[in-house]
């Protein structure tokens, strides 16, 4: 992550003062964190938005493990109706400074997952949150109960259609 790509939840993380036994951390997005979050992400609102991470210290950097979780407000694709939902993201990500990272990635690339740079000796665990919540975000969301009744207008005998049409044809 590079300064420029900041968003509205920001919690920097000096990684030389991670001790060597790990640390837990806890974000908490505030009300405005999450109003400007529901907005970036074309939610109606976003409740609560928190994660819960351990960071280890490894040979090759920072191993984050966690999860985040969210009560948010979507509308769902079928009825265009508010609901409220809940989004839980486990999280596992490695950091590591960018002079640490592989020049190429290995043969088999759909194996291959390449870590989070840390970014002036910082790792940005409210960006994280974000990015995790994002993640976890149905794309096409739908209102408990709800289903997607779909009929195919040609089976449909007496449509308004077909009544024109025999009106047209004289019978």
């Amino acid at each position: 992550m590079t300064p420029e790509t900041v968003g509205p939840l920001s919690r920097l993380i000096d990684v030389m003062k991670i001790p060597p036994r790990g640390q837990d951390v806890h974000v908490e997005a505030t009300a405005e964190e999450c109003a400007a979050l529901a907005r970036d992400f074309g939610l109606p609102a976003i409740q609560s938005l928190s994660g819960d991470y351990h960071l280890k210290t490894s040979a090759k950097g920072i191993n984050v493990t966690g999860v985040v979780k969210a009560s948010i407000t979507q509308i769902c694709v079928t009825t265009l109706e508010p609901f409220d939902s809940a989004v839980e993201e486990e999280v596992e990500v490695d950091f590591a400074e960018s002079s640490g990272m592989p020049a190429e990635p290995p043969t088999d690339i759909n194996e291959y997952e390449p870590p989070d740079e840390i970014v002036n000796g910082q790792i940005d665990l409210g960006a994280l949150t974000a990015e995790f919540l994002a993640l976890g975000l149905d794309p096409y969301p739908r209102k408990p109960g709800v289903d997607f009744d779909y009929r195919d207008p040609s089976d449909e005998k007496d449509s308004p259609f077909a009544a024109l049409n025999k009106l047209r044809e004289g019978k």
